[in-house]
Order: structure tokens, then sequence, then C-alpha cells
């Protein structure tokens, strides 16, 4: 059963370990968890807030299914649902299993002048599912039942799916036939296809396979104005890129029904291995020249000195991270050591060859190879490890995390200040914030800089809910400051719209409100994600 107010499935566990308590202890405080309040206490406060929707065959009104579909996985939807503080919630809820019911509910929601929100995991970590603030009534459309292969060229390695698939639902389906998409976020559990469309997702192998919109062929878009198709080319010069219209729309234009995804065979070969290097400008410097070598990783992980800390210190295993630390410091790797992950993924011949290449750059930069026993370690728990968010909950700390992308000149200052606003925004609230930093993702002109930020929840709602909206603005005012697009991966939802002006300006935003209102011009779809919600 999937966890109403945490992640994940209720019977899987990632519990901290003593040592990784007392280092948390020693960084952030010690803790004590709040007292999260009960199911049927959040159904109560749903329950109260009367239905504004008519009665529709199907759309439920159901308390509990309105409450899981106005929730994501964002830290301010964990505050509200932990302690009570529900707020508004959408007013129904739909599970449509075809083109033609997404299409009637469209039309639906527009005569009776309801917003529609499209929902696939409900995995947002940035407000997605939140209720507008215009205060019409919200319909959310659930995707999930929609979730068929419909069709798979092997000839043109194209697959179509509808969009409602869910990661592994969707990789069981191609791997059954030889084939792969290798998108992998770390929501893959629960994420679907749609979502990583309109949220131009990006997977943990994307140097490989592809971000998101490398991998979108084309797909049906159902919009409030009719049905926008999206034929597949190889390549198309036939002016601007109707795709692109889609990718990163968050919802806004429409629902994505069907999908079409360029595909892959299964690697002959795959394995992950770990590189320490001495300190973050060898290890930097040695990721950008894999990445500008473009030898066909997989995956280029690079945590920073104290990412590297909290990672071996929370990986239990104590006396072996002894002794690999006595290892590595006679390698000329101490204190300020850091941690690069790769992956190595094709057939036998390519593995080997990327290999050799890889070795002699990491050497140059004085890296130190550990095999592949922290990768088999890492691939294992890939997926669990966003599971440590509810251990530590429990434990009464919590994590959020915040992400951008800059060219290689600006990727220490990046760093550096998202670190500091994000400290300096707790220490204004007298708490100690543990702030580290991992590229996630590298590429040849830049990366992707992704700092995750754990500090003491406290005992009431006020001041665990000022603590967090003051490291959120803190940090995502650093990212603008400092030159930052405000997503790499999440996408932008409700909590970072404020900031999408700053990327795009003034020119550019009002193109993009003009390109909503020639789909959407009753603003069915005007949920506030994306672009502020406009008042009716």
């Amino acid at each position: 059963m999937r966890r109403w107010n945490g992640w994940g499935d209720d019977s899987v566990e990632a519990p901290l370990h003593a040592g990784a308590l007392h280092f948390l202890r020693a960084h952030v405080g010690a803790a004590s968890p709040p007292t999260d309040v009960a199911l049927t206490t959040a159904l109560e406060q749903v329950q109260r807030q009367t239905s504004r929707l008519p009665a529709h065959p199907l759309v439920s009104t159901d308390a509990q299914a309105r409450l899981r579909a106005s929730f994501g996985h964002s830290l301010g939807d964990w505050l509200r649902l932990r302690f009570g503080r529900i707020g508004a919630v959408t007013d129904g809820v739909a599970w449509p299993e075809s083109s033609g019911q997404v299409r009637e509910l469209l039309d639906w929601a527009q005569q009776v002048q309801a917003v529609m929100v499209p929902c696939g995991g409900a995995t947002s970590v940035v407000g997605h599912l939140r209720p507008p603030s215009s205060g019409r009534p919200m319909l959310t459309v659930m995707l999930e039942r929609m979730r068929r292969l419909v069709r798979l060229d092997a000839l043109a390695q194209l697959a179509t799916f509808e969009a409602g698939v869910a990661g592994p639902d969707l990789e069981a389906q191609l791997r059954a036939q030889g084939w792969m998409l290798g998108h992998y976020p770390q929501s893959f559990e629960y994420a679907t296809l749609g979502g990583w469309i309109a949220t131009r997702s990006s997977g943990q192998q994307s140097a490989r396979y592809g971000r998101i919109e490398a991998l979108f062929a084309g797909g049906t878009l159902e919009t409030p104005t009719g049905t926008l198709q999206l034929p597949t080319f190889p390549a198309s010069a036939a002016g601007p890129d109707l795709r692109e219209w889609v990718l990163g729309s968050e919802g806004r234009l429409g629902v994505l029904t069907e999908a079409t995804v360029r595909i892959s065979r299964v690697p002959a070969r795959e394995h992950f291995s770990a590189i320490f290097l001495p300190s973050w400008a060898h290890g930097e410097a040695a990721a950008r020249a894999l990445a500008q070598a473009r030898l066909g990783l997989s995956m280029l992980r690079l945590a920073n000195p104290l990412e590297t800390l909290t990672t071996l210190r929370l990986a239990g295993h104590e006396s072996a991270i002894r002794w690999l630390e006595r290892y590595l410091a006679l390698r000329g790797c101490h204190q300020d050591k850091v941690l690069l992950m790769l992956g190595f993924t094709g057939s036998s011949a390519q593995v080997r060859a990327m290999a050799a290449q890889t070795g002699r750059i990491v050497r140059q930069h004085g890296g130190v190879s550990t095999g592949t026993v922290l990768g088999k370690k890492w691939q294992a728990n890939r997926f669990r490890g966003v599971y440590l968010r509810n251990a530590l909950w429990a434990a009464g700390y919590a994590v959020d995390t915040m992400e951008t992308a800059v060219d290689w000149p600006r990727v220490p200052a990046m760093m550096q200040a998202m670190e500091a606003a994000g400290r300096e925004a707790l220490a204004a609230h007298g708490e100690c914030c543990h702030a580290y930093t991992h590229l996630s993702h590298v590429y040849a002109e830049g990366s992707s800089v992704y700092s995750t930020f754990v500090f003491r929840i406290g005992s009431d709602f006020d001041g665990a809910w000022a603590r967090w909206t003051a490291l959120k603005a803190a940090v995502s005012a650093a990212v603008v400051q400092h030159g930052g697009t405000i997503s790499h991966q999440h996408g932008v939802g409700k909590d970072h719209a404020g900031y999408l002006a700053a990327e795009k300006g003034h020119v550019g935003m009002s193109g993009l409100q003009a390109m909503l209102d020639h789909f959407d011009p009753h603003g069915v779809m005007d949920s506030g994600n994306l672009l502020p919600a406009r008042s009716p």
C-alpha cells in the first residue's frame, strides 16, 4: 500500500543506523520527531470541504481520493499532511481509461467552469497538485489507468504508450520484447511517461539515453480547443518543433494521452564504478574532461566533499568504511576527497574501451578507483534512497533539495551560493542546516548543481513552515542571482513559478501566456503551474 503522508510503499523501510543518527546530531543538532496526525483526522478536514462539482459518472468525490490527489512530495506537501494543516483540496477525482474519456472530461470541466489538473504518479516536488489560488472548483484527472503499450515499431525503434504508464510498467512491457527506454529519475517507481514529458524530466542515465526531450518523438495532446497530433520524424526543418510546446508545459496546454518514445536494445553489459579524487577541484576537472571527451558513459555523478562524507557516514558498515578511508588516505584522498560515480553501458567491446579511456583521464586528475563494489550497492538501492526521507522525518529531520544547471565557469560559485543561502536562511531562525551538493548530470558545456538541505523539523507547523519557506526563497534567489535555471529536472509547478520570468524575460513570458491563451482560451487548465493562475 502506498503511504498517504510519505514516500512509497509502506512495507519498504530505509532505517537510519546509530552512526548516521550520531552524525546528524553532530551536524544539525539533536531532534525529536513531531506527532503525525492520523489519516482519519486528515479525512475529516476533507469531508468538511463539500465538493463544488456537480455529479458526473467519471468523477469521484470520495474523501480519501481527494486527499491523495491534492498532494505531491514537496516538503511543503509533507508539512501540511504530517501536521494536519490540509487546507484546500481538489473537488473531484477522475480516472479516465481512454482518450475519449479525457475529451469528455475536458468538455465537462469547461461547461462547469472547473480547473482541470492532469496527474500521473503524484511525485511532484514543486507543488503541481496544490489547488489553484483562483478559487474555482478543481478536477484532478488521474491517468494511471492509461498504461498500455499501444504499438512497438522495431524497425524504427519507436514505442507508443498511453501516457499514464509508470516507469517499472513501461520498462517491463519493453523488456519483454528485448527493448528499453532507459529513463530513470529517482521517482522512477511511481512517475509516469506523461509526467516526465510535461516536466522535462532527466534520468540518472541520461548521459547515454538522453533526457526526456531526446526520447519524446511524438504523441497526442487533448487540448481544450481540440486534439493536437504530433507525428514522428527522424528530423524536420518544417518550422518550429511543436513537441517543444508540449515538453515542459506542465499540464497547462491539455492532457497528453499518448506518447511515442525512442527506444534502445537492452545492452549486453552494464556496471557502475566509484572513483575518489583528492579535492573538489580535481573532481570537477575530471568530470568535465570525461564529459567533453564524449566517451559514451551512461552516468557521471560527482559529490562534493561534504556530500561524500555524508554518503559514507550514512552508509553503515562502519568498519568497512574506516578501512576504505585508510586506503584512500594512503593514495592521496584525505578529508577533502570527492566521490565520482560512473556508469558504463553498452556492448562488451564498448564497455572495455570506455573503461580504458576513463581510467587514463581520472588518473591524470589523481583519481583512485575502488572498482564496482560501491557501484553495485548504488545500483541496488538507486530508487530506495528517497525512502530515507521517511526515516529522517521519523528521527525529527526534514530534508529538501534544490537544483539548477549552469555552464562550467559558474559551477563552483553556484554550488557555494546555494549552500550558503540555505545555511544563512536557517541560521536566521536559530537553526543549523546541513547542506551538501552533487553534480547529478554533467554535460560538455556545463552541469546540473543539485543541493540537499537537512534541518530539524521542530514541534509545530508554523515554525517548520517558516523555516522551509525561508530556505526555499533564499536558495531560489541565489540560483537566479547567479544565472542558473530555476529547474534542471524538477519542473516549475507553483513553487518556482515566481522565478521563471528571470530566465524567460518579459517577451518570453508574454509569448508563453499567448500560447496558453491559444490552446486554452477559457482557462480550463489554468492551475497556476508554470504561470500564475488568473482570477476568474
